[in-house]
């Protein structure tokens, strides 16, 4: 049982470990401005009037189909939408209000990022225009007069011409599904052979593309532009996923970590965003999870407001506050079940996320 899982000492032992003695944070005081939803009738909507609190890491739970993911895209995000006068078809309600504290409201969707076959880890956070600038900066390239442009596997020049960069050829089969081979021509390695030629510590071009993010982080530990870049791949959990790995092959849960990453990575722009996030944990593991809550308390921290669908209870203990709708799915939901701190809703609330919270956290006085 879980009790032997935490005795064994993995990481799924300590995550359970640790999510017993909670994670140390102080609760927030309670905020002082609210984005509040009035009459949200929206599918099984009751008339629903909800406050979202400013500047917090707020949890939107209860079973499925207990309108969830209506309150927060279809009322919230498509009002957001139709509010700055973007195309939007808002589910119906009375009104919002709290809008104007923001310059952005962003839904991380789980839809794929980077449509095209040539998008990947490395060109969509802009790590790879720092790992071809220091390429170019070897001796060797210098020696060959070879540019950071030829290190570019999507424009002409250092790559190879017969797959276009890509490493591998479609064939097209007749009365079949086509086929995808590695180009003959440079075995799949992606560049001319001039270009594979040069080396840093060490490593060719293509070889920095076949790396893990966790692994080229190490590689390139003294070298803080690319470092901050992958730093914020790993801190969404994507660490294990490969430089060079199309970002069209990615799951609905790693694209919307993605899109995350590079949100940490623009930095404190002074922006002030409400991100709406739908389940993001799917497919995390207990350790990442805890990791994920830390990185969108760090975007708390920095002046944004986080509003996530969750049925994860360790992630929702972890929250400043919940709105927990129910008490059922279809006709028996849309209706507020609880709201407050996790504290308050594991006294008060009334239902199984209340239920499943009293062994989390400690109950409010």
């Amino acid at each position: 049982g879980p009790a032997d899982i935490r005795a064994a000492g993995s990481a799924t032992g300590d995550s359970l470990q640790q999510r017993h003695g909670g994670s140390g944070r102080k609760p927030r005081r309670r905020a002082r401005s609210f984005v509040t939803i009035r009459g949200a009738r929206e599918n099984n909507l009751d008339n629903l009037t909800v406050k979202i609190p400013e500047g917090r890491l707020t949890c939107v739970t209860g079973v499925s189909g207990s309108g969830k993911s209506t309150l927060v895209e279809q009322v919230l995000y498509q009002g957001w939408l139709r509010e700055t006068g973007q195309a939007a078809e808002p589910g119906e309600f009375d009104s919002i209000r709290g809008f104007d504290r923001f310059e952005e409201v962003v839904l991380m969707t789980q839809a794929p990022v980077g449509r095209s076959s040539r998008s990947n880890p490395a060109t969509y956070l802009k790590a790879w225009d720092e790992v071809r600038k220091i390429f170019a900066s070897t001796p060797e390239a210098k020696a060959a007069g070879i540019q950071p442009g030829a290190f570019s596997f999507n424009a002409a020049g250092g790559r190879c011409e017969e797959c276009s960069g890509m490493g591998t050829v479609t064939l097209e089969m007749h009365f079949m599904a086509d086929l995808t081979v590695a180009c003959e021509s440079c075995g799949g390695r992606r560049f001319r052979s001039h270009v594979l030629e040069v080396r840093y510590r060490g490593v060719a071009i293509d070889e920095v593309l076949g790396m893990t993010i966790d692994a080229a982080f190490e590689f390139f530990q003294d070298k803080p532009r690319v470092g901050a870049r992958l730093e914020a791949l790993r801190s969404v959990g994507l660490g294990y996923l490969t430089l060079g790995q199309p970002t069209a092959t990615l799951s609905g849960g790693e694209a919307q970590r993605m899109k995350l990453a590079s949100f940490l990575n623009a930095g404190g722009d002074g922006r002030r965003r409400l991100f709406l996030f739908d389940e993001p944990t799917t497919g995390l593991h207990l350790r990442d999870v805890s990791r994920l809550v830390q990185v969108l308390h760090e975007l708390v921290e920095r002046g944004d407001t986080v509003v996530v669908v969750e049925h994860n209870t360790d992630f929702i203990a972890e929250a400043d506050w919940i709105i927990d709708l129910g008490p059922e799915g279809g006709e028996g939901g849309g209706k507020v079940v609880a709201e407050g701190t996790p504290a308050q809703v594991a006294t008060k609330g009334d239902g199984e996320t209340a239920r499943v919270l009293q062994d989390l956290v400690e109950p409010a006085a």
